[in-house]
């Protein structure tokens, strides 16, 4: 079977450091036809680096290229280039955050829905290994009484030093105003006009710890209720409590702490008698798995800590196998755009409950 014929939108970071070095690894399911970046340097420098025939700076060319899917890890927001994909007959890898507002959320999933095609989140951390363990022993869990979420990041510059990425300087003024326009609308259309921390804290939670609310998610299905919600220094700071039917609750917190270098993002689900504690590394690593911890107390009252060993498969290359699968082989999509919506809709909850205590 050929390989499906990929274009990808947007040369950054994300893309240079997993998925163009993953997807040339992955040359039976996927031949990378195209690139695209606003920048005319990036796209041809991209191109250059990872022997990609054909680099556009316009993603409408993109699209009407022999292609049958595309790969948008651009700059926020990413609805229109989705759209645009959709009405074009492609296949859509749309890599977080999808976007910020309910309305953008449902014109995706019916654009999908109206053409047929795969529409999958890029929410890389549920086809963790680990996580995939996680989520195997939760399940077997009796009542689960409480859950924790940490996230202390600090400034992606430490961790992006170690790899040699393309850079330019030639984004044309105009394409970044509209984009930061563009963004500014999708924000006050989900949760209107707000402080500049509050604006902050909105784009954290859909950019950043968007990864442990939909890890959440899986796990838990979805609250019923945001019980509390708080924002602190300049939006830098965000903890919140979730209330779930079984009368569970969740506390999350991410805390910006840029001068540490060390990054810390862990997951904990509690029963009565037992603790699961997933801890992951940095999203801009190579090659480091993540660990899973239970403790608990054995069927003759001993305690125990066990350590399974966790596969050294790459989340980032296990997700597009995945899409590959969703194309040619009919697999239901286990991170769809219609899933997404929901923590679309819990990041906005999130913040409306702050405002409404805060007003």
């Amino acid at each position: 079977m050929a390989p499906i014929r990929l274009g990808v939108v947007g040369c950054g970071a994300i893309a240079q450091v997993h998925h163009l070095p993953n997807l040339a690894d992955l040359q039976e399911e996927f031949e990378v036809a195209i690139v695209c970046d606003i920048s005319p340097t990036m796209a041809s420098q991209v191109a250059n680096h990872y022997h990609i025939p054909r680099h556009v700076s316009d993603y409408r060319e993109l699209l009407a290229a022999d292609i049958d899917a595309v790969l948008l890890c651009h700059s926020d927001p990413k609805a229109e280039i989705a759209l645009a994909a959709f009405a074009a007959g492609k296949h859509v890898f749309i890599e977080k955050p999808v976007c910020f507002c309910l309305e953008q959320a449902d014109a995706m999933i019916e654009a999908a829905q109206q053409t047929g095609k795969v529409a999958q989140a890029g929410y890389m951390k549920v086809y963790d290994p680990a996580f995939e363990l996680m989520q195997h022993h939760v399940a077997r869990m009796d009542a689960i009484r409480f859950v924790q979420i940490n996230h202390l990041h600090t400034d992606n510059q430490h961790h992006l030093a170690q790899f040699r990425l393309i850079k330019a300087n030639d984004y044309p003024p105009a394409a970044g105003q509209a984009q930061a326009q563009a963004r500014q609308a999708e924000f006050r259309q989900a949760i209107g006009t707000v402080a500049p921390a509050v604006e902050r804290a909105f784009g954290v939670l859909s950019g950043s710890m968007i990864h442990d609310l939909y890890g959440l998610r899986t796990l838990m299905g979805i609250p019923q209720r945001v019980a509390a919600a708080e924002i602190w220094n300049a939006g830098e700071g965000i903890s919140f409590i979730l209330d779930y039917p079984n009368q569970a609750r969740c506390a999350g917190t991410w805390v910006e702490l840029p001068h540490l270098w060390d990054f810390r993002e862990t997951l904990e689900v509690y029963d009565e008698s037992s603790r699961a504690l997933l801890s992951y590394p940095t999203g801009f690593s190579r090659g480091l798995p993540s660990t899973l911890i239970l403790q608990g107390m054995d069927a003759n009252n001993r305690a125990y800590r066990q350590e399974p060993t966790v596969d050294w498969k790459n989340p980032f290359t296990l997700e597009l196998q995945h899409f590959h699968d969703c194309i040619r082989h009919g697999t239901v999509c286990r991170t769809p755009l219609a899933d997404a919506r929901h923590d679309v809709a819990l990041i906005i909850d999130i913040v409306k409950t702050y405002l409404a205590a805060n007003s």
